[in-house]
């Protein structure tokens, strides 16, 4: 035991020595460069899209300037892929995901969530012509959804949710199809071409459905929402001071209503706790 020990103990202190040294690395850069870059989706209406001024607008758009705002930074977006995103290892290509992120078991092995903003509703969404009236009559269509995302998770009957005060939920839906796509937008597209044209139906946020119905799509929602899932922001590993600033700044905006205030400004009702 005591040849295995001694390199034992130098690993785990240079271990420790490594992470001290990692440690405030992107919240030392944010502040030096008096910037804050945020990942988010230019398609991902009303969470975040590009506005008729050709700017990025939405309630996670809002978010991420709110937090910027609280850090005394400037706030810039990028808007890579969400696998990209999801994947980690982000290089100091950006500092945080403000983009409505799961935080599942899967996405922890590679990212941080410090701080959960807002939770919203997964639901499912036909056709206006179509005769489904209940979640049961969707077993067996032809349903699209996100690539990568909770909702094909969700169906693949893999949805691991493991943050605290989230409703348990039962797989109430299994697809005879199921057809992923890069944005919930593309999914819509192909809904509203008919009932059974290329989909059945397209599981998405309830919130982004509604949008969706706002702007013309000819869908209708079924059923209670199938869950609720957490968003939070996320973080690329590394960084423990980084991730306690944000959890920070988020709890104060909890607490003084401004996460409230945004929600109500974007959806109407407040989705920052689970009803």
């Amino acid at each position: 035991m005591r040849h295995f020990a001694m390199p034992l103990v130098a690993a785990a202190l240079t271990g420790l020595a490594l992470s001290a040294a990692q440690a405030g690395e992107t919240l030392d850069r944010v502040m030096e460069n008096n910037k804050l870059v945020m990942s988010s989706d230019p398609e991902y209406p009303p969470q975040s899209f590009l506005n008729d001024n050709n700017e990025m607008d939405g309630f996670d758009i809002d978010v991420g300037k709110a937090i910027a705002e609280r850090m005394g930074v400037e706030l810039e977006i990028v808007t890579p892929s969400w696998e990209v995103i999801t994947a980690g290892n982000w290089s100091g290509r950006w500092d945080m995901s403000v983009g409505s992120m799961t935080p599942t078991a899967k996405r922890a092995e590679v990212l941080d969530f410090p701080a959960i903003y807002y939770y919203t509703p997964a639901a499912f969404a036909v056709h206006e012509d179509s005769d489904v009236s209940s979640l049961e009559e969707l077993n067996g269509k032809v349903i699209g959804t996100c690539g990568g995302c909770t909702y094909d998770a969700y169906l693949n009957k893999d949805l691991v949710i493991d943050a605290q005060g989230v409703p348990e939920f039962e797989y109430q839906v299994e697809a005879g199809e199921l057809k992923t796509y890069e944005t919930d937008t593309n999914a819509f597209d192909d809904l509203r071409l008919g009932d059974g044209v290329r989909l059945d139906a397209v599981f998405s946020a309830l919130p982004t459905i509604q949008e969706a119905i706002k702007n013309g799509y000819p869908l209708r929602v079924v059923g209670e929402p199938a869950f609720y899932e957490p968003l939070a922001v996320a973080t690329d590993k590394g960084d423990p001071e980084f991730d306690a600033k944000i959890a920070e700044i988020v709890e104060a905006m909890h607490a003084d209503g401004t996460l409230s205030e945004l929600s109500q400004k974007w959806y109407g009702v407040d989705l920052t706790t689970v009803r």
